[in-house]
């Protein structure tokens, strides 16, 4: 059965905000995320057995607890959560998994924030963009983050989370960041905390690192960047649609 399974029950959260971190073009959203849990020290919190999640498990360095290839920490300091993944979630399965993760978070009084690429090989600094659902847009208007100047198309798993985020009208955000198309971006990383989590949230995380670290950063994520090419499924992702919308 669908259904997110919380492991550490005395976490007590008030009306949290979600960063999302499903791999996509670019890998932004999961160098985020596990920028997030890494600086942050945030705890494992749930299990996320939803469809298209593989049946997998995940073992850490020095440690012999296996976990899920999906799940949700948590920081109760700060009611914020985040949806790591070490696995690409299937398209193919892409609406009962947004269908199992949106009922929750509605359930739970959860804002997420929903993150994707943008492919753009320039060299310029990434710009970020906003888009919502429900009252969503009151955030991104406080934080002073501006649409896309082109109507575009969010497809993937994070597509089909905004859209069902649309259906239930959940509050949501969307963060569109530049991206290299082709290989993990730390860069990109960086300005989606730098320009979109830390003034929705007023979590501010030392993003130096992120910069520092991307050759190491690039190698140990190549890997999983290789095997979401070549599978069949296309990966999450922003695109713009040209003049035919």
């Amino acid at each position: 059965m669908a259904r997110i399974d919380v492991v550490t029950e005395d976490v007590s959260l008030d009306a949290p905000t979600l960063v999302e971190g499903l791999p996509g073009v670019g890998l932004v959203g999961k160098i985020v995320v596990d920028h997030l849990v890494d600086a942050l020290g945030m705890e494992y919190y749930a299990a996320v057995q939803c469809e298209g999640v593989p049946e997998a498990a995940v073992y850490r360095g020095e440690r012999s607890a296996l976990r899920p290839p999906v799940r949700l920490h948590a920081d109760p300091e700060r009611d914020l959560l985040v949806l790591q993944s070490d696995v690409p979630v299937s398209p193919s399965d892409a609406t009962g998994f947004a269908a199992c993760i949106t009922s929750w978070l509605d359930d739970n009084d959860v804002t997420p924030l929903y993150l994707s690429g943008l492919p753009d090989q320039s060299e310029n600094v990434p710009e970020v963009y906003g888009v919502s659902t429900g009252e969503g847009d009151a955030l991104l208007d406080e934080a002073g983050i501006v649409p896309p100047a082109e109507g575009g198309l969010v497809s993937g798993p994070t597509g089909a989370l905004l859209y069902h985020a649309g259906r239930a009208d959940l509050d949501s955000v969307g963060l569109i960041a530049e991206t290299n198309p082709k290989f993990p971006d730390p860069e990109a990383a960086r300005a989606v905390l730098d320009a979109g989590v830390e003034p929705i949230t007023g979590i501010d995380v030392d993003t130096d690192a992120l910069v520092e670290q991307a050759e190491e950063i690039q190698d140990a994520r190549e890997q999983l960047a290789q095997r979401m090419q070549q599978a069949d499924d296309e990966s999450s992702q922003a695109e713009p649609l040209g003049m035919f919308q």
